[in-house]
């Protein structure tokens, strides 16, 4: 059986910095059976999470994140972990 698991962090009415901070804990305390992180974070109110998930955890600057992908929907970003 596959112990394999998503994290999911709503992130709805958090300024940038508070989303980050959560989003980099999420990604320190995930373990070995966490391969996603689903930052859900709407779209309605605008970019700035979403932006600032790509800019603070693009591609090289976080070791533990492989890539990350668009979500089921606008308001989603999902990082794919290593």
């Amino acid at each position: 059986m596959d112990l394999r698991a998503i994290i999911e962090l709503d992130l709805h009415g958090l300024s940038s910095e508070e989303a980050r901070y959560r989003i980099e804990k999420a990604v320190k305390e995930a373990g070995s059976g966490v391969y996603r992180i689903r930052c859900i974070h709407g779209y309605h109110g605008g970019t700035r999470i979403k932006e600032m998930i790509r800019r603070e955890f693009g591609y090289g600057l976080e070791p533990k994140i492989k890539s990350i992908q668009n979500g089921d929907n606008e308001g989603i970003t999902e990082l794919v972990l290593r």
